[in-house]
């Protein structure tokens, strides 16, 4: 609850320690001496069942509950950051049914196993994979399928697990092997973390016990790529980490930085340190943005701190960009894209004066022009940026539909790559006529058809064109994950990439994808597999990076990289691009214990505002 880190300012302060406990807290030869959660099961927590219908008690305890959850019984079982939602991995009728619970049809879940060999059964485990698994933080580990687990991730390369990490989940695993347990949030909300928050809507039964929860935080989610960390989420485990900043960018000033709308995080800088909070999800949902200011709040409270600078993101709508004008402190505005490729930096140690290409891939960022911008390549120091580069513009239909719909910029490549005569491949003949009309009469009349550069939706695009993903998606970034899933199946040893079109006539630069569609559609046609489509989609990538890299380096000397963005979770594309960098002499940059996400974003922006102090300027 605040700092020294003292048993009284802990949620264990409620329970007085026996004559036994207090003894051994005591005795400096002891193992628990000063060790603050100190209890025995006559002084500490007490483990009870409820039913959720009525929230009476259940006799029977920890035995009872395991043998619901044999039966087929969702239970919400208390953890360390919330409560998780468990049912027996094996069980299809109880999966499904916490499926529909979870309003979740295809999305994957997370497991909780026993032990390794658990693991290994359905999951390929590397050395730097185990290595985290067991590690004291105990993540969810991505990790590539050795079998199929009926829905538990479908259409996806991948599988989640996690290790128990609380002596509950330790007692609960010595009787089942394996668990769903996921996040006990309603559809978009923060994770529960009060026993008066689950209801039988949720679950049938609650496990849980009357220590309580002080901050909610989710599991943290990473995969191991080229044998180092890549966080889709990071929480638990990992926050709040005291990161130094360079030395030179060190003031004797308070800053906080609000980061984006989606995937928000908070950060704090004071006294040479940044600290990250936890994932706070997407702050369009009302209960996230209160979530938001609970953890500034205690973000405040834990580090007494109090900001005499705010920094936010430059869209001018988004939640947190009016909060920050609204604390009427100097306030600081960072173009996304610039934000993403600065927070490596601050890991990274890089000191001011130090100039890089960012390539920075994501489904959309605010840009300077007004457009939405997402396949960007900035000529950077933390001072300021110059676009280098950007995938050329083309129409995101509908607007934010377009980010659901993966159709709709399918149709805006193939209408730019064939003209208005685009072949009708046949993943459209999933979309009624009439809606593709009234979609086309948009982009012919310009309405609501905002210019992107994303390449998020790039990757929508191929997908649907290669007949990888749905008409709608059910969770962002899932025509992504099932492109590269196919990719994943090709041997490394076919490669090969389609032709581009780098537009140099005027700057910035302009990436044309055209030639590609027309080879992919071709290549559909004559029957070659959707997966090698894929696979050669992700080469060519990885081949725009190199040829703008190139014209980097040739141009104004430049051999530094920084990948950056939430594209960049990809495995296929984040390790071929880095290997094959390297393998030109460039060096590469990429977030290592940060997301490479829109979770960092108020890291790069904590690095904007210490540089814009340190200069006396405000204006990049």
């Amino acid at each position: 609850r605040s700092l020294p880190y003292d048993r009284s300012r802990t949620t264990m302060s409620g329970f007085r320690m026996c004559p036994d406990c207090q003894q051994e807290y005591q005795n400096p030869l002891d193992r628990r001496y000063h060790a603050q959660p100190i209890a025995c099961p006559r002084c500490g927590p007490q483990l009870q069942l409820l039913n959720a219908r009525n929230g009476q008690r259940v006799a029977g305890g920890l035995e009872k509950a395991v043998s619901l959850i044999r039966q087929g019984r969702i239970l919400a079982i208390k953890g360390l950051g919330g409560f998780h939602l468990v049912c027996e991995a094996t069980n299809l009728a109880a999966v499904r049914r916490l499926r529909k619970i979870k309003k979740r049809q295809t999305k994957p879940l997370a497991l909780m196993a026993r032990d390794l060999s658990t693991i290994r059964k359905y999951a390929r485990v590397g050395a730097a994979e185990k290595r985290w698994l067991t590690s004291p933080f105990r993540p969810i580990v991505l990790l590539r399928k050795n079998q199929e687990l009926p829905e538990i991730a479908p259409f996806i390369e991948t599988i989640g697990f996690m290790l128990p990490y609380t002596p509950l989940h330790h007692l609960l695993l010595q009787k089942l092997p394996l668990i769903v347990a996921t996040s006990s949030n309603r559809k978009d909300a923060p994770i529960i973390k009060d026993d008066n928050q689950i209801g039988p809507e949720l679950c049938d039964y609650i496990l849980t016990h009357d220590r309580e929860i002080a901050i909610r935080a989710d599991d943290s989610v990473m995969k191991v790529v080229g044998g180092k960390p890549v966080f889709l989420r990071r929480a638990r485990g990992f926050v709040p980490f005291p990161q130094p900043v360079p030395a030179s960018l060190r003031l004797p000033v308070q800053v906080l930085a609000v980061g984006g709308e989606l995937k928000n995080t908070i950060s704090i800088y004071k006294n040479g340190y940044v600290v990250t909070s936890q994932f706070l999800g997407d702050l369009d949902d009302y209960e996230n943005s209160r979530y938001f200011e609970e953890t500034l709040a205690h973000l405040k409270k834990l580090f007494s701190f109090e900001p005499a600078v705010v920094v936010s993101d430059l869209h001018p709508g988004f939640w947190s960009t009016r909060l920050a004008h609204s604390l009427k402190i100097p306030h600081f505005r960072v173009q996304h894209h610039f934000a993403h490729s600065l927070a490596p930096l601050i890991e990274h140690q890089l000191p001011p004066g130090q100039k890089f290409l960012g390539v920075s891939f994501d489904g959309f960022g605010y840009g300077d022009d007004g457009q939405a911008w997402g396949g960007e390549f900035l000529l950077a120091d933390y001072d300021s940026y110059s676009r280098l580069a950007h995938l050329d513009y083309l129409e995101l239909a509908g607007g934010d539909a377009a980010a659901r719909e993966p159709w709709r910029m399918a149709v805006a490549y193939l209408r730019r790559a064939f003209g208005p005569d685009f072949p009708r491949i046949k993943s459209l003949k999933l979309i009624p006529p009439s809606k593709l009309e009234a979609v086309l009469k948009m982009m012919d009349r310009k309405i609501n058809c905002p210019w992107t550069s994303s390449v998020g939706r790039l990757f929508d695009a191929v997908a649907f064109i290669c007949g990888l993903a749905p008409a709608r998606v059910e969770y962002e970034a899932e025509a992504p994950s099932r492109l590269e899933a196919a990719a994943a199946k090709v041997s490394r040893r076919q490669a090969g990439h389609y032709p581009f079109l780098l537009m140099t006539d005027q700057k910035p630069y302009r990436v044309d994808f055209s030639p590609a569609i027309r080879q992919m559609v071709y290549d559909l046609g004559k029957k070659i597999r959707p997966e090698l489509v894929a696979w050669k989609f992700h080469l060519t990538l990885v081949q725009v990076i190199l040829q703008l890299a190139w014209l980097a380096r040739k141009e104004v000397g430049i051999s530094r990289v920084v990948l950056t963005g939430g594209v960049f979770l990809n495995r296929i594309l984040t390790e071929n691009t880095e290997k094959t960098l390297r393998k030109n002499g460039f060096e590469v940059l990429r977030p290592v214990y940060y997301s490479p996400g829109d979770e960092s974003l108020s890291l790069g922006q904590i690095a904007y505002a210490l540089n814009r102090l340190k200069s006396g300027t405000a204006n990049h």
